[in-house]
């Protein structure tokens, strides 16, 4: 039998970047064709909200934010039989939507779907150019991903993947964007090979699994690289091998005496700012690769030495996200098998009343890892 679903939840709703984020009532949302309706029992807190908070990224408001959300799918819409999935199913939603039909999506290429960027991301809905949220009024609010700040979400039911009994209900949030994004970095962006040495540049949620995942894949040498000690330490606990404070140390004098006098196969920018994309151009070796994974503030340049990058074999190999369809489920597997130690990573529980502090706190870098908003709290 399926869950009696209320008219109205509540929800994170950004309307004016002077009075950020505000819990209001709305209307509970529903599937259409090959979607899912989803009761949230957690989203996490991601860096890349807080440039939408501020309006460094422009998206359409007001919206309701939040893109990696674990819950319990509570309605099917039309259109589901090929999934196989259930009501009443554990599952993980991922930021990634892939609309599954378009030219890229057919070629497996879930990170490069022409729709979840022309419509989701700068419209704001889903593939049939319609948000599913509104106000008490009718009047529409717009979706960032799946729009998880929220009692409720409607997902595409090609980016959600079933959960095991042993995962964290809580904490399994994490796996759709913090997780995810982290393997495709490592197994897509970087095809990290065993034995390579690895710099992660940045190591709060993403950096913090992109350290577990380059250990499961077999990189020699794994050097945490970021300015606050606390993570430093937390990163060694992950499996880092080496650390440096890049406030306090030259950064790639200490990597190339760690490495000694090469620099990493590997660096992984995970912040989005120029000075860290400077910091791991410079730790690279000769043939090496730099991969980005953050998000800049709007739209942000960083220098490129470039006659040392051409001279030197060096390579530039951006990372959005992963390809959803493949490898939320393998995400899943290797959570559920501890080789990635989501539970670690998450430090810090918020209430949906919170959200705004939670933000804050993100913003400060207070935040070791991941935070997560509790629904049920």
């Amino acid at each position: 039998m399926s869950p009696e679903i209320p008219e109205t939840m509540r929800a994170a709703v950004l309307r004016d970047y002077d009075q950020g984020l505000q819990i209001e009532t709305i209307r509970t949302p529903h599937p259409k064709a090959g979607e899912v309706l989803i009761k949230v029992n957690s989203c996490g807190l991601c860096h890349s909200d807080l440039h939408v908070i501020g309006g460094a990224i422009k998206f359409p408001l007001p919206c309701v934010l939040g893109h990696e959300v674990a819950g319990e799918i509570v309605e099917l819409g039309p259109a589901n039989e090929h999934y196989g999935l259930q009501v009443g199913e554990a599952v993980a939603g991922a930021f990634l939507m892939p609309c599954g039909q378009c030219e890229a999506c057919a070629a497996g290429r879930d990170d490069l779907c022409a729709p979840f960027f022309d419509l989701n991301r700068l419209r704001g809905t889903l593939y049939d150019g319609q948000t599913r949220l509104a106000d008490l009024d009718g009047n529409p609010i717009q979706m960032y991903s799946m729009g998880g700040l929220a009692e409720y979400a409607v997902i595409p039911a090609t980016s959600v993947a079933p959960l095991p009994p042993e995962i964290d209900p809580v904490k399994g949030a994490i796996l759709g964007c913090a997780a995810m994004t982290a393997y495709g970095a490592v197994r897509r962006g970087a095809n990290l090979q065993f034995g390579e040495s690895v710099a992660v540049v940045a190591v709060g949620g993403v950096g913090s699994n992109i350290i577990q995942l380059a250990r499961a894949f077999g990189a020699k040498d794994i050097i945490a690289i970021d300015v606050a000690n606390d993570k430093l330490a937390a990163a060694v606990e992950l499996g880092a091998t080496a650390t440096v404070n890049s406030a306090t140390e030259d950064a790639r004098a200490r990597v190339l005496e760690l490495t000694g006098g090469r620099g990493v196969d590997v660096a992984f920018e995970v912040l989005g700012r120029p000075e860290t994309w400077v910091t791991a151009l410079d730790v690279i070796r000769d043939g090496g690769r730099m991969v980005p994974v953050g998000l800049g503030a709007g739209v942000q340049t960083a220098p490129v030495e470039i006659n040392r990058l051409v001279r030197r074999s060096q390579s530039i190999v951006g990372s959005y996200g992963a390809r959803t369809r493949q490898d939320l489920p393998e995400v899943v597997r290797l959570a559920a098998e501890d080789v990635i130690r989501y539970g670690d990573i998450v430090s810090a529980e918020f209430t949906l009343d919170q959200v705004a502090d939670g933000y804050e706190q993100l913003r400060q870098g207070h935040i070791q890892g991941r935070a997560v908003i509790n629904m049920g709290r």
